[in-house]
């Protein structure tokens, strides 16, 4: 049994070559039971999709298997396959995060967090409210991951004010401090938590925690219930930053790679296409995000007591005390960031004036500033790189003219609000090469004629209503990305989704959205998203936590897709008709049949 256990360990530490190796060999039966070119694009994405879920492979370099694979198989040549990871969406995903990182080199994004915790006030649920409206806003911008690592600090500096530092077992101590070597995916992690926590308050004069002080009339049962009590609020401060992170993404076209990913497999599949741009997204999906944001707080407040009428009565454990201890802390890390620096107001003037030129570059309703160009030439792409290309030379520090008169001033000019070194060290390339692959396989199922092929397997679904379809697509959706990123998934989905919508003769964006959103849903497991992982990986959540709070979650952001993509949605996408591009990629589905059935004959 000991020989056994130890090739065993070396299996498992071997598995991801082992997926490498035999995952090409697994999934060839496919090259001989789906139509040749069909079939070599299907094992393309399929392997990739492995690959993907299991990590084999780092996330990257998976994302760039269709510069091989396409050519060598003969689905796209590389002249084709090549362009899709530089298209012009790719520019403006590239000018959002080099934004972001211009938010981050001046700590606008701290001041920001602060200053929404100051005003929505001190009581936990409040508080709770304050963490899940700057989390969200700020996930608009910045990437989810991003967000969750930075508001996590804030986050334990307002419980430690509220309830004093939270010890728990030596396990989870080396759990938590060991972050980076942490995997979400070991079960034996999940299964080190702690089941017993201990609260302490701080002494201010940096001596050992000593024990929460609570009033002597309180019997033994009444103090562990407090405590109790204290520990879900402490879960429900951590739990809702990833929730509120995965939401706020879903606001902006540049908030998530899987809503980028929807713009590009339209340009690809329906040309003739213009409805989704940044404006129209963000009038049905930043609606979308509040109502889901409050009626979120709402639930998690309620699941860990901030709403909880079980911690009414709880007027020792969080005191008028403790909670102007959380103001006093609020307010001196405020305090610490100084006044507001010139370098801070240069980055939120230009970040205010990318967003409203986004907005109102084709808004739809009225005629955008690109009206004043020629047709067809300004995308949002050229509003992302201009502001990338001015925040590379504008100066971080007010220029005075006496610089220009005074023999004695340094001829050091001073520095722009970002550097080149600064975007080439910290900017995420890989997600970039993320999106490029999910591009690639969107042109490579058009190319290889695979949506065609899926349209005819998907036959026998015409009869189901629309309306049923999206509750079934929602819902595989999210029970698929809650193991697989939402990229592999929204990847995999959309082709199929878009071609179901041509088959029931309804227009395409109107399953395509929600199962576009409905990707980013991912509530339920630490393995779902980076800002889950984060999250978990504190030593203070257990699975059954997120589970719990994650599966209503889940149900309620369905709902809430359902509801506005059959109210306002239909206005600012004009779903309630069969549009001209969608007939037009249906009757050359038809005409490439006809060929091939006279080809066959």
């Amino acid at each position: 049994m000991g020989k056994i256990a130890v090739i065993a360990k070396k299996v498992w530490s071997l598995r991801k070559s082992i997926v490498v190796c035999l995952g090409p060999l697994v999934l060839s039966p496919i090259l001989f039971t789906v139509p040749p070119k069909e079939g070599k694009c299907l094992y393309v994405i399929l392997l990739m999709a492995t690959y993907w879920c299991t990590e084999a492979l780092p996330i990257a370099v998976t994302s760039l298997l269709p510069i091989s694979l396409f050519p060598l198989l003969g689905i796209l040549p590389s002249a084709k396959v090549c362009p899709q990871y530089f298209l012009d969406t790719n520019a403006l995903f590239l000018s959002g995060l080099i934004l972001a990182l211009a938010i981050e080199e001046w700590n606008l994004h701290r001041r920001i967090a602060l200053s929404v915790l100051l005003i929505v006030g001190v009581s936990p649920s409040m508080l709770i409210l304050g963490m899940m409206i700057t989390t969200a806003f700020l996930s608009m911008w910045l990437s989810n991951t991003a967000t969750t690592a930075m508001m996590m600090p804030i986050a334990n500096a307002v419980l430690q004010s509220l309830f004093g530092t939270m010890e728990v077992t030596e396990k989870s101590i080396n759990l938590k401090d060991g972050i980076d070597g942490f995997d979400p995916k070991d079960d034996t992690s999940k299964e080190s938590l702690p089941n017993e926590v201990s609260c302490f308050i701080s002494d201010d004069s940096g001596s050992q925690p000593q024990k929460l002080e609570t009033d002597v009339n309180f019997t033994l049962a009444q103090q562990k219930k407090e405590k109790e009590s204290q520990k879900r609020l402490w879960k429900g401060f951590l739990i809702c930053i990833p929730y509120a992170a995965s939401i706020g993404g879903t606001a902006t076209l540049t908030g998530t790679t899987p809503n980028l990913l929807l713009l590009g497999h339209l340009k690809t599949h329906f040309p003739g296409c213009n409805m989704v741009n940044f404006a129209s997204w963000f009038m049905f999906c930043c609606p979308l995000a509040i109502l889901f944001l409050f009626i979120g707080w709402l639930w998690i407040a309620f699941l860990y007591g901030g709403l909880n009428p079980r911690s009414w009565n709880l007027k020792k454990s969080i005191s008028a005390e403790s909670q102007a201890r959380v103001k006093t802390k609020i307010q001196g890390d405020y305090d610490k960031l100084g006044p507001l620096t010139f370098a801070e107001g240069a980055v939120s003037v230009f970040f205010a004036f990318f967003v409203v030129l986004l907005l109102a570059r084709d808004p739809k309703f009225i005629p955008g500033w690109a009206s004043f160009f020629q047709r067809g030439y300004v995308s949002d792409a050229v509003t992302g790189m201009s502001f990338v290309i001015i925040l590379c030379f504008f100066p971080s520090q007010k220029p005075s003219l006496k610089w220009w008169f005074d023999p004695k001033a340094s001829r050091i000019i001073n520095p722009p609000l970002l550097s080149w070194k600064k975007i080439q060290r910290d900017l995420p390339w890989n997600v970039v090469i993320l999106l490029g692959g999910g591009y690639a396989i969107a042109k490579g199922c058009e190319a290889s004629g695979l949506s065609t092929w899926f349209g005819s397997q998907l036959q026998p679904l015409v009869n189901i209503k629309p309306t049923t379809a999206i509750i079934l697509i929602c819902l595989l959706i999210t029970c698929f990305t809650e193991f697989a990123s939402n990229t592999a998934t929204i990847v995999i989905m959309l082709p199929v989704v878009s071609e179901l919508a041509v088959q029931l003769r309804v227009n395409p964006l109107f399953l395509m959205i929600p199962a576009t959103v409905a990707a980013s849903y991912a509530f339920m497991l630490p393995i779902s998203t980076p800002p889950n992982s984060i999250a978990f990986a504190t030593g203070f959540l257990k699975v059954s936590d997120m589970v719990k709070s994650g599966v209503v979650m889940n149900i309620l952001g369905i709902l809430l897709l359902l509801l506005a993509i059959n109210t306002w949605g239909l206005h600012v996408f004009e779903l309630s008709t069969y549009p001209d591009w969608a007939r037009i990629h249906t009757e050359d589905i038809q005409n490439v049949t006809m060929i091939s059935l006279n080809g066959t004959m």
